[in-house]
Protein backbone atom coordinates (compact mmCIF):
# COMPACT_ATOMS: atom_id res chain seq x y z
CA UNK A 1 0.00 0.00 0.00
CA UNK A 2 0.95 3.65 0.30
CA UNK A 3 3.79 3.70 2.85
CA UNK A 4 2.73 6.97 4.48
CA UNK A 5 -0.87 5.84 4.86
CA UNK A 6 0.32 2.42 6.08
CA UNK A 7 2.15 4.10 8.92
CA UNK A 8 -0.94 6.16 9.71
CA UNK A 9 -3.07 2.99 9.65
CA UNK A 10 -0.84 1.42 12.28
CA UNK A 11 -1.68 4.24 14.69
CA UNK A 12 -5.21 5.33 13.66
CA UNK A 13 -6.78 2.54 11.62
CA UNK A 14 -10.38 3.40 12.56
CA UNK A 15 -9.99 7.05 11.63
CA UNK A 16 -8.23 6.30 8.34
CA UNK A 17 -10.99 3.88 7.28
CA UNK A 18 -13.71 6.30 8.36
CA UNK A 19 -12.25 9.23 6.40
CA UNK A 20 -11.62 7.15 3.28
CA UNK A 21 -15.22 5.91 3.34
CA UNK A 22 -16.73 9.33 4.00
CA UNK A 23 -14.89 10.81 1.03
CA UNK A 24 -16.56 8.38 -1.38
CA UNK A 25 -19.99 8.11 0.26
CA UNK A 26 -21.12 11.54 -0.99
CA UNK A 27 -19.70 14.21 -3.30
CA UNK A 28 -18.58 16.45 -0.43
CA UNK A 29 -17.28 15.91 3.09
CA UNK A 30 -18.10 18.96 5.21
CA UNK A 31 -16.42 19.92 8.45
CA UNK A 32 -19.86 20.01 10.07
CA UNK A 33 -20.39 16.32 9.17
CA UNK A 34 -17.75 15.26 11.67
CA UNK A 35 -15.30 17.88 12.91
CA UNK A 36 -12.88 15.42 14.50
CA UNK A 37 -12.50 13.38 11.32
CA UNK A 38 -12.33 16.49 9.16
CA UNK A 39 -9.47 17.91 11.21
CA UNK A 40 -7.78 14.49 11.09
CA UNK A 41 -8.01 14.62 7.29
CA UNK A 42 -6.58 18.14 7.19
CA UNK A 43 -3.66 17.16 9.43
CA UNK A 44 -2.88 14.16 7.24
CA UNK A 45 -3.96 15.54 3.88
CA UNK A 46 -0.66 14.60 2.21
CA UNK A 47 -1.00 10.93 3.17
CA UNK A 48 -4.59 10.68 1.94
CA UNK A 49 -3.83 12.62 -1.24
CA UNK A 50 -0.96 10.27 -2.03
CA UNK A 51 -3.16 7.22 -1.49
CA UNK A 52 -5.94 8.40 -3.82
CA UNK A 53 -3.47 9.55 -6.46
CA UNK A 54 -1.42 6.32 -6.44
CA UNK A 55 -4.27 3.80 -6.49
CA UNK A 56 -7.09 5.65 -8.24
CA UNK A 57 -5.57 8.68 -10.01
CA UNK A 58 -8.05 10.83 -8.07
CA UNK A 59 -7.21 14.29 -6.79
CA UNK A 60 -8.05 15.25 -3.21
CA UNK A 61 -9.15 18.83 -2.57
CA UNK A 62 -9.43 20.16 0.97
CA UNK A 63 -10.22 23.67 2.19
CA UNK A 64 -11.28 25.05 5.57
CA UNK A 65 -14.83 23.68 5.38
CA UNK A 66 -15.00 21.08 2.65
CA UNK A 67 -13.16 18.11 1.14
CA UNK A 68 -13.77 16.15 -2.03
CA UNK A 69 -12.07 13.66 -4.31
CA UNK A 70 -12.14 14.39 -8.03
CA UNK A 71 -11.80 12.01 -10.95
CA UNK A 72 -11.45 13.08 -14.55
CA UNK A 73 -11.72 9.68 -16.23
CA UNK A 74 -14.27 6.86 -16.39
CA UNK A 75 -12.78 3.40 -16.81
CA UNK A 76 -15.87 1.29 -17.45
CA UNK A 77 -16.76 2.27 -21.00
CA UNK A 78 -19.77 -0.08 -20.93
CA UNK A 79 -21.48 2.33 -18.52
CA UNK A 80 -22.87 5.28 -20.45
CA UNK A 81 -23.36 8.77 -18.95
CA UNK A 82 -27.09 8.28 -18.35
CA UNK A 83 -26.31 5.29 -16.09
CA UNK A 84 -23.83 7.16 -13.90
CA UNK A 85 -24.74 8.85 -10.64
CA UNK A 86 -23.66 12.39 -11.49
CA UNK A 87 -24.46 15.94 -10.60
CA UNK A 88 -25.08 17.60 -13.94
CA UNK A 89 -27.57 19.68 -15.87
CA UNK A 90 -28.06 19.38 -19.63
CA UNK A 91 -31.29 21.25 -20.38
CA UNK A 92 -30.73 24.87 -21.30
CA UNK A 93 -33.04 26.34 -18.67
CA UNK A 94 -31.55 24.16 -15.91
CA UNK A 95 -28.03 25.30 -16.81
CA UNK A 96 -29.19 28.92 -16.83
CA UNK A 97 -30.90 28.46 -13.46
CA UNK A 98 -27.74 27.00 -11.91
CA UNK A 99 -25.62 29.84 -13.29
CA UNK A 100 -28.07 32.39 -11.89
CA UNK A 101 -28.06 30.63 -8.53
CA UNK A 102 -24.26 30.98 -8.43
CA UNK A 103 -24.59 34.61 -9.48
CA UNK A 104 -27.14 35.18 -6.69
CA UNK A 105 -24.86 33.40 -4.20
CA UNK A 106 -21.92 35.64 -5.11
CA UNK A 107 -24.09 38.73 -4.75
CA UNK A 108 -25.28 37.59 -1.34
CA UNK A 109 -21.68 37.06 -0.24
CA UNK A 110 -21.04 40.76 -0.91
CA UNK A 111 -24.35 41.94 0.55
CA UNK A 112 -24.06 39.88 3.72
CA UNK A 113 -20.30 40.27 4.04
CA UNK A 114 -19.77 36.51 4.41
CA UNK A 115 -16.49 34.69 3.74
CA UNK A 116 -15.78 31.00 3.32
CA UNK A 117 -13.71 30.99 6.52
CA UNK A 118 -16.58 32.04 8.79
CA UNK A 119 -18.07 29.33 10.94
CA UNK A 120 -21.66 29.96 9.84
CA UNK A 121 -22.64 29.43 6.22
CA UNK A 122 -24.54 32.00 4.20
CA UNK A 123 -28.34 31.72 4.35
CA UNK A 124 -30.94 33.22 2.04
CA UNK A 125 -34.67 33.46 1.53
CA UNK A 126 -36.12 31.39 -1.35
CA UNK A 127 -38.29 34.30 -2.49
CA UNK A 128 -35.19 36.47 -3.00
CA UNK A 129 -33.60 33.78 -5.17
CA UNK A 130 -36.81 33.43 -7.20
CA UNK A 131 -36.99 37.19 -7.74
CA UNK A 132 -33.36 37.30 -8.90
CA UNK A 133 -33.69 34.38 -11.34
CA UNK A 134 -36.99 35.66 -12.76
CA UNK A 135 -35.60 39.16 -13.30
CA UNK A 136 -32.32 37.96 -14.83
CA UNK A 137 -34.04 35.57 -17.24
CA UNK A 138 -36.18 38.47 -18.49
CA UNK A 139 -33.03 40.52 -18.99
CA UNK A 140 -31.67 37.81 -21.28
CA UNK A 141 -34.64 38.13 -23.65
CA UNK A 142 -35.57 40.87 -26.07
CA UNK A 143 -38.53 38.95 -27.47
CA UNK A 144 -41.61 40.02 -25.46
CA UNK A 145 -43.35 36.69 -26.21
CA UNK A 146 -40.52 34.81 -24.56
CA UNK A 147 -40.55 37.16 -21.58
CA UNK A 148 -44.28 36.55 -21.19
CA UNK A 149 -43.68 32.79 -21.18
CA UNK A 150 -41.27 32.98 -18.24
CA UNK A 151 -43.72 34.14 -15.61
CA UNK A 152 -42.68 34.07 -11.96
CA UNK A 153 -44.85 31.00 -11.44
CA UNK A 154 -43.25 29.22 -14.41
CA UNK A 155 -39.76 30.01 -13.11
CA UNK A 156 -40.74 28.73 -9.66
CA UNK A 157 -42.32 25.49 -10.83
CA UNK A 158 -40.41 24.62 -14.00
CA UNK A 159 -37.01 26.28 -13.79
CA UNK A 160 -36.03 26.41 -10.13
CA UNK A 161 -38.38 23.52 -9.44
CA UNK A 162 -36.22 21.35 -11.72
CA UNK A 163 -32.92 22.05 -9.98
CA UNK A 164 -33.65 22.64 -6.29
CA UNK A 165 -34.21 18.94 -5.38
CA UNK A 166 -30.90 17.98 -6.99
CA UNK A 167 -29.05 20.82 -5.30
CA UNK A 168 -30.32 19.48 -1.98
CA UNK A 169 -29.56 15.87 -2.91
CA UNK A 170 -25.96 16.63 -3.87
CA UNK A 171 -25.52 18.87 -0.82
CA UNK A 172 -25.14 22.28 -2.39
CA UNK A 173 -28.12 23.62 -0.47
CA UNK A 174 -29.73 22.74 2.83
CA UNK A 175 -33.37 23.61 3.46
CA UNK A 176 -33.78 24.92 6.99
CA UNK A 177 -36.68 23.27 8.81
CA UNK A 178 -39.42 25.73 9.80
CA UNK A 179 -40.26 26.35 13.46
CA UNK A 180 -42.39 23.61 14.99
CA UNK A 181 -44.94 26.12 16.24
CA UNK A 182 -45.71 27.78 12.90
CA UNK A 183 -45.93 27.40 9.14
CA UNK A 184 -43.62 29.17 6.73
CA UNK A 185 -44.76 30.32 3.29
CA UNK A 186 -42.78 28.76 0.46
CA UNK A 187 -41.29 32.13 -0.51
CA UNK A 188 -40.07 32.63 3.07
CA UNK A 189 -38.31 29.26 3.22
CA UNK A 190 -34.70 29.67 4.30
CA UNK A 191 -31.87 27.80 2.58
CA UNK A 192 -28.29 27.44 3.71
CA UNK A 193 -25.65 27.66 0.99
CA UNK A 194 -23.22 24.83 1.69
CA UNK A 195 -19.46 25.22 1.14
CA UNK A 196 -19.44 23.30 -2.17
CA UNK A 197 -20.87 26.37 -3.89
CA UNK A 198 -17.55 28.14 -3.36
CA UNK A 199 -15.96 25.56 -5.67
CA UNK A 200 -17.89 26.87 -8.69
CA UNK A 201 -17.13 30.06 -10.58
CA UNK A 202 -20.25 31.57 -12.18
CA UNK A 203 -18.30 33.69 -14.68
CA UNK A 204 -16.19 30.79 -15.95
CA UNK A 205 -19.05 28.30 -16.14
CA UNK A 206 -21.45 30.71 -17.83
CA UNK A 207 -19.19 31.24 -20.85
CA UNK A 208 -21.12 30.06 -23.89
CA UNK A 209 -24.33 29.40 -21.94
CA UNK A 210 -25.66 32.97 -21.97
CA UNK A 211 -24.51 33.62 -25.54
CA UNK A 212 -27.34 33.60 -28.12
CA UNK A 213 -29.78 32.58 -25.38
CA UNK A 214 -32.39 34.96 -26.77
CA UNK A 215 -32.08 33.38 -30.24
CA UNK A 216 -32.94 29.86 -29.12
CA UNK A 217 -36.52 28.56 -29.22
CA UNK A 218 -38.16 28.34 -25.83
CA UNK A 219 -39.26 25.01 -24.41
CA UNK A 220 -43.03 25.09 -23.95
CA UNK A 221 -44.28 21.85 -22.33
CA UNK A 222 -47.78 20.55 -22.79
CA UNK A 223 -50.24 22.28 -20.49
CA UNK A 224 -50.64 20.45 -17.22
CA UNK A 225 -51.33 21.33 -13.62
CA UNK A 226 -48.21 21.56 -11.46
CA UNK A 227 -48.49 21.29 -7.70
CA UNK A 228 -44.93 20.20 -7.03
CA UNK A 229 -43.83 23.59 -5.64
CA UNK A 230 -40.34 22.55 -6.59
CA UNK A 231 -40.26 19.58 -4.22
CA UNK A 232 -40.73 16.58 -6.52
CA UNK A 233 -37.81 14.89 -8.23
CA UNK A 234 -37.69 16.22 -11.81
CA UNK A 235 -37.87 14.09 -14.92
CA UNK A 236 -34.68 12.71 -16.42
CA UNK A 237 -32.63 15.32 -18.23
CA UNK A 238 -31.87 15.26 -21.93
CA UNK A 239 -28.66 13.70 -23.11
CA UNK A 240 -26.04 16.23 -24.04
CA UNK A 241 -22.79 17.89 -23.03
CA UNK A 242 -22.19 17.85 -19.32
CA UNK A 243 -22.00 21.20 -17.58
CA UNK A 244 -18.30 22.14 -17.38
CA UNK A 245 -16.78 21.45 -14.02
CA UNK A 246 -19.72 19.43 -12.69
CA UNK A 247 -20.52 15.78 -12.38
CA UNK A 248 -17.04 14.36 -11.87
CA UNK A 249 -17.30 13.77 -8.16
CA UNK A 250 -16.37 10.30 -7.06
Amino acid sequence: MNNALDALMDRHADKVRAVANILVESPYFYKTDNENLFYFLRRHQREFAGFFEKFFEWTLYVDTKCARVYKDRWYNEAVNPSQRELFNFTRRDECIAFMLLLEFFEQQIDIQGVTVDERENLRFRYGDLLEHVHQRIHELFEDERKKAHFTEEYVRARVLGAIMPRLEKYRFLLKIAPPKDGEVHRLDTIYEALPALYHYNAVRLSKGIFEHYDEEPIEIPAAEEDDSDGEAEPAAVDKGEMLPGAGEDA
